[in-house]
């Protein structure tokens, strides 16, 4: 019996927002395993005794991004990861945009100011200003040109916090044709789905979010598959990877971009594709039995 380690996050009184958990975990016990629901930061935990540890809800990760890639790194050193950890060292810190773009992936075009850096904002268009380390749209917000002290005390903040800012134009095309989500498993596409803008315009950065608001499935065509298979062909330690979530939009020319790769804790949306459940628990086994 293959023991399984589903890692998520303390979400304290609050109630848990993955709705993926339980059923997950229903299905590799139905499925012949061990299951266990457990907290990335919980000292107790015997990370070893299990066959394979996969990172799931660690939504709390962005803004301890040190203290758990180092966990990450731990944890990888005494049982199997999914995903590896220098996987998730490399994709907690989006930076990792510019890698994509130098191996000739398209992506949403982007800019980094780290703290001490003069707050170069554009002047001729609308743009987005959110940290290299973040989730759930957290510290996010868009802003017109004449919106630029607003935005600066908005950089000022994240600077204080020891944030790096990423600086990107608005996709207007998010506005009409939303963002898509294609998501794989086990190197294999398992679903896609889409979802309409985040930010609205007005909003604070520091303001609550939805993150998915009006989420749908989506058929991805082929041109969204090729440059979502360009992006993860370009990860390094590719073949390692168990999941991944491609998020694209459209560029100005009406081709798809990447907005992000999401390679730590991405949902996996399953109560919107209950049919990809069998997927997934078949992939963690075959992960699990190495």
């Amino acid at each position: 019996m293959p023991r399984v380690a589903l890692v998520t996050y303390d979400p304290g009184p609050a109630p848990h927002r993955d709705r993926d958990l339980p059923v997950l975990r229903d299905a590799l016990c139905a499925g012949g395993a061990r299951a266990d629901v457990v907290v990335w930061d919980d000292v107790e935990v015997d990370w070893a005794a299990y066959d394979l540890v996969v990172i799931r809800s660690t939504w709390d990760y962005s803004w301890r991004a040190a203290e758990f890639t180092a966990w990450a790194h731990k944890c990888g050193a005494l049982t199997r990861l999914a995903n590896p950890a220098d996987v998730v060292r490399w994709n907690s810190d989006k930076r990792y945009l510019g890698d994509l773009a130098a191996a000739g992936v398209p992506v949403v075009p982007t800019r980094y100011l780290a703290p001490g850096t003069a707050p170069d904002l554009p002047d001729g268009h609308e743009y987005v200003v959110k940290p290299t380390s973040g989730a759930g749209a957290r510290y996010a917000a868009r802003y017109l040109p004449e919106e630029r002290e607003t935005a600066v005390r908005h950089l000022a903040r994240m600077h204080e916090e020891g944030f790096t800012a990423m600086v990107q134009p608005y996709m207007r095309a998010i506005d009409t044709g939303g963002e898509r989500a294609l998501q794989f498993f086990g190197g294999r596409l398992l679903h896609a789905s889409r979802k309409r803008a985040v930010l609205a315009p007005g909003t604070a950065y520091d303001a609550d979010k939805v993150a998915h608001p009006d989420l749908e499935p989506w058929r991805p065509t082929p041109a969204e598959l090729a440059v979502a298979e360009r992006a993860l062909a370009a990860v390094p330690d590719a073949a390692g990877l168990l999941y991944a979530r491609v998020d694209l939009v459209d560029g100005e020319d009406g081709e798809p971009v990447v907005m992000e790769l999401e390679l730590v804790e991405p949902n996996l949306f399953l109560f919107l594709h209950p049919g990809s459940v069998p997927a997934v628990r078949d992939a963690i086994l075959a992960a699990a039995a190495g």
